[in-house]
């Protein structure tokens, strides 16, 4: 059965390129009727925090992606040390006892930078010797004990990259069990996958040299290896790749979360870097991406994330989050919009909120720009404004105090819907003599507080009666 995994470190937020990851394998899984598992890689004790942990949870569970099984490393220590100690017992791994020197470390590198591939006086050392050392209390680390000379290639092929091989006289004598008794990263990750069943390991490019120590681990534990696919990198404007330090917040899930982003129109987003259909589409509602998705459509280069101090989100990314907002049903889009006005301090009703929202559908490309599109929506005083913005084109103040007290008269007895105060109105521009938008220009000034604003008629409806006429009312005053 196909089986795909996502194992983030809970070391910090959740990483945007540790999101499309997640995305990817979720996908797949969907697609083929797989299952999809969570798997919490939180061996590095002295790094993983809970907030951590609980800033990746929310991540994912804002992505709307569900999974199946979730586990975490930490309850598995002793299964991975099981292994680390089978392949000692067999032969396939060494004690090194000079865990002094950075030679103990997760490293192919000496003191001197030079590579380094294993430490022949412990590695030739006699079991019985190792053993004893063992006994009488001295620390090691263990290391696998990679074959030399033999002439041997490791080779898989990857669903992206095609055929990969390297000879085992380069890989070095990489480390299992830390002197802690901690697993190494390989070790822990093979031996979970092993014991998840795990069928198919889709993951980021840098992963794609540690495969080859992973399919010897895998040899060692009697499996067949997974099958491998790994995913092009995404890197800044710069060709460098996207980090915390260097990017800032930028680069996390919840940034795109608190900005306004859509979550479907975040996947969409992130699936296009590094993917792409047959077909030229862009914006894909989930279903359709479930339908899609294969590996062939994984591109071999690196993706760029194209954004600025200016602009902090790339232009697609935002414009496929309006495509999406413009055709969300408006139901579904004014509970997204109902959180965000409430945690600005308005207390808008699911009601008005569902009124106004058909009026800034169009308008709007986040969902926190409603609170600048809808603000007169949802205050009692409007903010200050110019009088001269009342004043209509090709008209004068006099024409805009007229056409405001028209507006009195008109809308104080005019059924409050769109098709009657449309007709109100424009009865009252033909009572004055003037056209239609110089009698609109500056009632809708003086109900907004600015030119630029949803439908008219739709807004006074919103609005009601009572206020409408009140703040009609104030810029009469205000002209005067």
């Amino acid at each position: 059965m196909l089986r795909v995994r996502f194992a983030p470190s809970p070391t910090g937020y959740l990483h945007v390129g540790s999101a499309r990851t997640f995305i990817f394998n979720w996908l797949y899984a969907r697609r083929n009727g797989g299952t999809m598992i969570l798997r919490i890689d939180d061996t590095d004790l002295e790094r993983n925090t809970d907030e951590s942990l609980q800033s990746i949870l929310e991540g994912l569970k804002w992505l709307g992606l569900n999974w199946d099984e979730q586990y975490r490393q930490s309850d598995r220590l002793d299964l991975h040390r099981r292994l680390a100690l089978d392949m000692l017992a067999k032969g396939l791994a060494y004690r090194d006892f000079t865990v002094a020197g950075p030679e103990a470390e997760d490293s192919d590198k000496s003191h001197s930078g030079a590579t380094w591939l294993s430490n022949p006086g412990q590695r030739e050392m006699s079991e019985e010797e190792s053993d004893r050392r063992a006994a009488a209390g001295e620390p090691f680390v263990i290391r696998y004990r990679v074959p030399r000379g033999t002439g041997e290639v490791i080779r898989f092929t990857d669903a992206v990259y095609g055929e990969q091989a390297k000879s085992t006289d380069d890989i070095e004598d990489f480390a299992l069990l830390r002197s802690s008794g901690a697993p190494t990263y390989h070790l822990a990750s093979c031996a979970d996958d092993v014991d998840l069943r795990i069928s198919h390991i889709v993951r980021g490019q840098d992963h794609l040299t540690n495969t080859f120590k992973h399919i010897l681990i895998f040899r060692a534990a009697g499996v067949e290896p997974p099958q491998f696919a790994h995913l092009p990198l995404l890197l800044a404007p710069d060709g460098s790749k996207l980090s915390k330090r260097k990017h800032g917040p930028v680069v996390s899930v919840t940034t795109y979360r608190d900005s306004g982003f859509m979550p479907q129109a975040f996947v969409n987003f992130f699936c296009l870097l590094g993917w792409s259909p047959k077909d030229d589409r862009e914006k894909m509602t989930l279903d359709e991406l479930k339908q899609v998705f294969s590996f062939e459509g994984i591109n071999r280069s690196n993706a760029v994330i194209n954004f600025s101090e200016t602009d902090p989100f790339d232009a697609k990314a935002v414009w496929l989050n309006a495509e999406h907002i413009r055709t969300m049903p408006v139901a579904e889009l004014s509970g997204h919009l109902m959180p965000v006005v409430n945690a600005a301090g308005f207390g808008v009703t699911a009601e008005k909120m569902l009124q106004i929202t058909p009026l800034i559908q169009e308008r709007i490309r986040l969902l926190n720009e409603v609170l600048a599109v809808a603000d007169f929506f949802l205050v009692d005083e409007l903010a200050p404004y110019d009088s001269a913005e009342l004043i209509p084109k090709k008209g004068d103040a006099a024409m805009a105090v007229r056409a405001l007290r028209q507006a009195l008269i008109s809308l104080a007895a005019a059924e409050f819907t769109h098709d009657g105060l449309e007709a109100a109105l424009r009865a009252g521009a033909e009572t004055l003599g003037i056209k239609a938008g110089q009698m609109f220009e500056p009632i809708r000034v003086a109900v907004c507080g600015r030119k630029t604003a949803p439908p008219l008629f739709g807004t006074l409806e919103v609005l009601g009666r009572e206020t409408a006429l009140a703040r009609i009312e104030k810029a009469i005053a205000k002209l005067n």
